[in-house]
């Protein structure tokens, strides 16, 4: 076994040395795009055979092209901005979702290029490719493309090529340099978890999620209350105070139990903020936007937050639109390494945007119709109750709407040890609803769900397509030791890109300790599932 590792050891290392020292024309050969790459780094003043440290790699070279490239694109939609009065509401709403978004993704690729950390880099640009398609779809979905396309040629897709490419070379060097790792190991047997959380929050952070509604409350920095009690009587004037507060670790917001009717948008200047209320249904954060009155899906948010590290607990967000009004999003999240504990997610179509990066549901309730957990992120659910409600008559439901475009991506949904069953206005009607686990929104869409129960709403098809045959053969849907009446998988879709999972070792890859890993997914060994799981 020793001997094995060695060698794997130095073949990673002789392959990094090929991909870091070898001819740029050979990398660029590798990689989706490869003219694209030769043109950029070929061109610039960053190829390997001009530059003059030696430790420049070719992965470090196509990532400060890309943000060459994303810094262009923001300026130009900055001055389109500018230059232009956009009479059209739903128009301009979406030249500032692509502004925020392309800031967003000068800081994804800045901080990758800063990282040595193969696995933060790897989700850090599939979140630059998620803001880049998700720009456009605010354009597409409002049938504005030309608006897009007219002041946004050729950059835009030359970028979303370099993304592509940039993602194509991280992937691979992970690939090449993740050996495989076990489960923690604690009293003789393999834990996937610590007491339900992931790995990666701290000690203090698990202390505060576990406290219980009702008993000694986490010590808040800021406490936001209707009635005058508290600092602010407004969530966004508390999370203003957050941003203002200087502290090396933690900031603290209790929302005292109440009903706030406002949108909340934390930017992402704010890290490791935790905002916590009295529970579920007793502090409650909502709104009504929603694509009828002109907003896009990224501006119908009731709550977004961008900032890395947050934690959410004991909160209701809601989206109180109606399914009449369509694309209507309670809790938009492009959150790293984030937790949303003991949480409420209530609307009709797209409830719960989980945007991108890494994501992590406890215990929380979602309710929805139409591709109510949509997004393209690292998003794992855990012990979650998921609700399909009553839709509009002649719809169907779909509770999830996966959106990877890139087959390089480390994204998916993973749906574990939840339960999946009719709301209560959806129960007396549910054999007139067709209901599905979901469908592919995006050309490599990926959802699985693991060893939960599925209540018989569920059709025997399990799953329903986009449009016609789209996505149907690069899609990766699975189910693994399911139960329920609507578990059944004899009468599944028979799409090359579903699978019914009846290897553990092929189940393993979607758990906390390794999907939200955010890295290249963990070579078979035969483990069986534990308890963790």
């Amino acid at each position: 076994m020793g001997n094995l590792v060695i060698a794997y050891i130095i073949l990673a290392f002789y392959s990094l040395f090929i991909i870091v020292h070898g001819t740029d024309k050979l990398s660029c050969n590798q990689t989706p795009y490869p003219t694209l790459c030769n043109h950029y780094i070929g061109t610039t003043n960053y190829s390997i055979s001009s530059s003059s440290s030696d430790d420049v790699s070719f992965h470090d070279i196509a990532l400060k092209v890309t943000m060459d490239q994303a810094i262009v694109a923001h300026k130009l939609v900055s001055s389109t901005m500018e230059s232009n009065d956009f009479k059209d509401k739903r128009a301009k709403s979406a030249w500032e979702d692509c502004l925020e978004l392309y800031e967003n993704t000068i800081y994804q690729l800045n901080r990758s290029m800063s990282s040595n950390n193969l696995n933060d880099r790897l989700t850090w640009q599939s979140a630059s490719i998620a803001n880049q398609q998700t720009c456009q779809n605010g354009f597409l979905d409002s049938n504005l493309s030309s608006h897009y396309l007219n002041y946004f040629p050729s950059i835009s897709s030359n970028l979303s090529k370099l993304l592509s490419n940039s993602l194509a070379i991280s992937n691979t060097l992970t690939s090449l340099t993740s050996l495989p790792k076990d489960p923690v190991v604690r009293g003789g047997r393999k834990l996937l978890s610590f007491n339900g959380f992931p790995e990666w929050l701290s000690p203090s952070d698990r202390r505060l999620l576990q406290a219980l509604p009702g008993t000694a409350a986490p010590k808040a920095d800021i406490v936001v209350a209707q009635d005058g009690s508290g600092n602010y009587k407004s969530v966004s004037e508390g999370v203003a105070a957050a941003g203002r507060l200087s502290k090396n670790g933690r900031v603290v917001v209790y929302v005292k139990a109440g009903v706030y009717r406002e949108s909340v948008n934390i930017k992402g200047g704010i890290k490791n903020l935790m905002m916590f209320g009295d529970g579920i249904g007793a502090t409650i954060i909502t709104g009504s936007k929603n694509y009828q009155d002109g907003s896009t899906t990224v501006g119908s948010a009731t709550f977004t937050v961008w900032c890395d590290g947050f934690i959410a607990r004991d909160l209701t967000i809601e989206n109180s639109a109606g399914p009449q009004k369509h694309q209507a999003v309670a809790l938009l999240s492009s959150s790293d390494h984030s937790v949303f504990y003991r949480c409420s997610f209530r609307g009709y179509q797209d409830t719960l945007y989980v945007l991108s990066q890494r994501q992590f549901y406890r215990d929380c309730d979602i309710y929805g119709t139409i591709d109510f957990i949509f997004g393209d992120a690292v998003a794992l659910f855990q012990n979650c109750n998921i609700f399909l409600r009553k839709p509009m008559s002649k719809q169907q439901n779909a509770v999830t709407a996966q959106g990877r475009t890139d087959p390089n991506e480390n994204t998916g949904i993973v749906i574990h040890n939840c339960r999946i069953m009719a709301a209560s206005d959806l129960k007396p009607v549910q054999g007139s609803v067709k209901c599905f686990l979901g469908r592919p929104w995006q050309k490599y869409s990926r959802t699985v769900v693991v060893k939960s129960s599925l209540d018989g709403l569920i059709q025997p098809a399990g799953w329903m397509p986009w449009a016609g045959s789209f996505a149907l053969n690069t899609l990766y849907y699975g189910e693994y030791m399911n139960i329920g009446a609507g578990a059944n998988t004899a009468g599944r879709v028979k799409w090359p890109g579903f699978h019914v999972i009846t290897n553990p070792t092929e189940a393993l890859k979607f758990t906390v300790a390794n999907f939200l890993d955010g890295g290249s997914w963990i070579p078979g060994t035969g483990v069986p599932f534990e308890t963790g799981l």
